[in-house]
């Protein structure tokens, strides 16, 4: 309750908008704005009571063997996930974590304790977005190709599963944003290989489309008081203030722990909202194209055939990819690295490749595969909450408001989402 009154508290002083449910609503998530949802989450009162501590460990696996790994990424060699296991033989139940994240962050780790208490076996997976996946267990060290992200997510689940020797009663999927997204792919995957036929998969606000979402939260920088000429200044602002807040706490997951610390210390004003949103994305991703540029050699923030060691100063490099949009990295990296093993596609039908469209009859045709979504996610274009809709129908939770995973923690989505898989 006390998170509670402190988040609104700064949303009031700093004129942002927060309408609360009424007792007449059918749904009780309690914030209405998107963007604040976005960035706020579920206040703490509104919560799904869940396990304080499980079993919930980190581990390494070689998932490459002899792979060269760069001096710079020394120690990324090792691909990280964690598990938390039941005594005896349960059902397993993957996690995919959403752009950026790691496997024991926030809410992977919340996924973690909800299905655990359940019963499940849990192993829990970075997303393919993120530094140590890309570096230990992307086969291309470029992610962002829907089909290839599966089979890297495949290629770690099998090796991990193999490694843990857990007594298994089945295999179940879910995973959050670009982690959704992904688990929709590992899925039609798995149709052709059925190394796991999955009994129940769970999509958790993913984006219909990679493209369009990376847009959306690029334009959000625009956001910034003065526009995009102002973003040096904005950026550090949103440093220090982060930095104060770090200085504080024993550790902060760089996601939505970042969003919610620079939030109630820095009090930003409504237009700044979205602009802090679309930072934080940036942030987040700024890891992944330094470590795909250095991997691959591409060329395109590091100067091709320049070598980077572990004692290398990447300072320079950090400034420029911290300004270098999402956008950018598709059509300036991303296309011309993989063009050539698509000789039939122009850059756009490339582009319109990496969305669900692709796979829609196969979700459409598959009672084992749902959906949650919100009507007002901030990373849907409009009117792209209606494929979801239209392709799950009634396999598809489709709620008012939360903004893009706000709500969820909250104890009617976490009861939803356990209830998909009993």
């Amino acid at each position: 309750m006390e998170r509670l009154i402190r988040w609104v508290a700064v949303a009031v002083l700093v004129g942002l908008p927060v309408s609360w449910a009424s007792a007449a609503d059918d749904y009780g998530y309690p914030l209405r704005d998107r963007f604040l949802a976005t960035v706020v989450g579920t206040p703490a009162q509104f919560q799904a009571e869940l396990p304080e501590k499980i079993p919930f460990r980190s581990r390494t696996i070689t998932i490459f063997e002899n792979r060269e790994v760069p001096d710079a990424l020394f120690y990324d060699a090792e691909m990280r996930y964690s598990a938390a296991l039941q005594r005896g033989r349960a059902p397993v139940m993957f996690l995919i974590a959403g752009t950026g994240a790691a496997h024991n962050g926030g809410k992977n780790l919340f996924m973690a304790k909800a299905f655990y208490e359940q019963g499940f076996h849990v192993i829990s997976l970075s997303s393919p977005t993120f530094l140590n996946f890309v570096t230990s267990a992307s086969a291309t060290g470029v992610p962002g190709h829907a089909q290839k992200d599966a089979e890297d997510l495949y290629r770690a689940m099998q090796k991990v599963v193999a490694d843990l020797d857990v007594e298994s009663s089945g295999y179940y999927l879910t995973g959050y944003s670009l982690g959704g997204f992904n688990a929709a792919f590992v899925s039609h995957l798995d149709r052709e290989r059925q190394a796991f036929n999955f009994e129940r998969v769970l999509l958790i606000n993913p984006p219909y489309s990679i493209y369009n979402s990376i847009s959306l939260l690029d334009r959000m920088i625009e956001n910034i008081p003065g526009g995009e000429d102002n973003f040096s200044l904005f950026f550090d602002r949103v440093v220090r203030t982060f930095s104060d807040v770090y200085k504080r706490q024993d550790s902060v997951d760089f996601g939505e722990e970042f969003l919610v610390a620079v939030f109630s210390a820095m009090q930003p004003k409504d237009e700044e909202l979205a602009a802090l949103i679309g930072l934080a994305f940036r942030l987040s991703s700024s890891s992944m194209l330094m470590a795909s540029d250095i991997i691959t050699d591409f060329g395109f923030v590091k100067p091709k055939g320049v070598e980077v060691t572990r004692v290398s100063d990447l300072t320079k490099y950090r400034q420029v990819v911290t300004r270098v949009g999402f956008t950018d990295f598709y059509h300036e990296f991303f296309y011309p690295f993989y063009k050539d093993d698509f000789p039939g596609m122009d850059r756009d039908d490339f582009i319109n490749s990496m969305s669900l469209a692709t796979i829609a009859d196969f979700l459409r045709d598959s009672s084992n595969i749902k959906v949650m979504h919100n009507e007002d996610d901030v990373i849907l274009e409009p009117g792209e909450i209606n494929f979801f809709r239209e392709t799950f129908g009634d396999r598809a939770k489709i709620y008012p408001v939360g903004g893009h995973l706000g709500n969820m923690q909250y104890r009617d989505n976490v009861a939803h989402m356990v209830g998909v898989f009993k």
